[in-house]
């Protein structure tokens, strides 16, 4: 069963990680993917992985700059012919205390999160409301539920998207286009596992599930989001967390 046979759907922050898994799902349900990334030639292994010209294309894009995102959702139009999914999953870390983080660094976690998904929210929504249809999921997470330490920037750069999200659903619901946000708790990946095994530790004791979670998790509750399975939902928030902070 194709859930996204026949659409187009963009994926920022989409060459690696949980970005890639759900590029990777939703071509494997059915859809065309534009693959957008600051590192084109990471952003093209993938697309070549993926299956390539055919199925998956990419596009160079920091998504803090309005324009960029305005070339990456022309290509997906321009190339498959419609816009119908918008994932805005790109993001960085830098974590520091309040105490020894920089303003630079607040303000480029903030940028990156938060302004890059306010952009791809409204230059996707823009296009999907013409054609009367279109899904837009936005990536939060844990960190912006509950707040961790070291990650001030972060955390409220995952709880702006959050109300973000719900303020946009409300403005585009009678538009036809549904906004949706999903929150991953402790997802493996080299990141996480590159964590020290106190603080891994820590982490795991506060999950009812008793493990980590996989990037393909994150990818299925995307690819629901993204298709008609959830055509009913509009303004909420999925966590993907083991039951973690419940």
């Amino acid at each position: 069963m194709e859930l996204l046979a026949n659409r187009t759907a963009v994926v920022t922050g989409g060459a690696q990680g949980i970005g890639f898994e759900i590029a990777r799902t939703f071509v494997e349900a059915g859809a065309r993917v534009v693959i957008g990334d600051l590192d084109l030639d990471a952003a093209t292994a993938a697309a070549d992985k993926l299956g390539g010209a055919d199925v998956a294309h990419a596009v160079r894009c920091n998504v803090v700059h309005s324009e960029q995102v305005d070339e990456l959702l022309g290509a997906a139009v321009d190339r498959f012919g419609s816009l119908d999914v918008m994932v805005n999953n790109a993001g960085i870390t830098r974590d520091a205390t309040m105490r020894t983080m920089t303003e630079n660094d607040f303000d480029l976690v903030i940028d990156v999160h938060l302004k890059g998904t306010w952009n791809g929210t409204r230059k996707a929504a823009a296009i999907m409301r013409e054609a009367k249809r279109g899904a837009i999921v936005n990536i939060s997470s844990l960190s912006g539920k509950v707040g961790m330490v070291g990650q001030t920037n972060y955390s409220a750069a995952k709880a702006g998207i959050v109300g973000l999200s719900k303020a946009a659903a409300k403005e585009l619901a009678h538009h036809g286009v549904r906004v949706n946000a999903i929150a991953p708790g402790l997802i493996r990946s080299a990141m996480t596992e590159a964590m020290p095994q106190k603080a891994w530790d820590q982490k795991m004791s506060e999950i009812p599930m008793g493990r980590a979670g996989e990037a393909g998790e994150v990818a299925n509750v995307a690819l629901f989001l993204a298709s008609d399975l959830s055509s009913y939902m509009t303004g909420t928030v999925l966590e993907v967390t083991g039951g973690r902070f419940m």
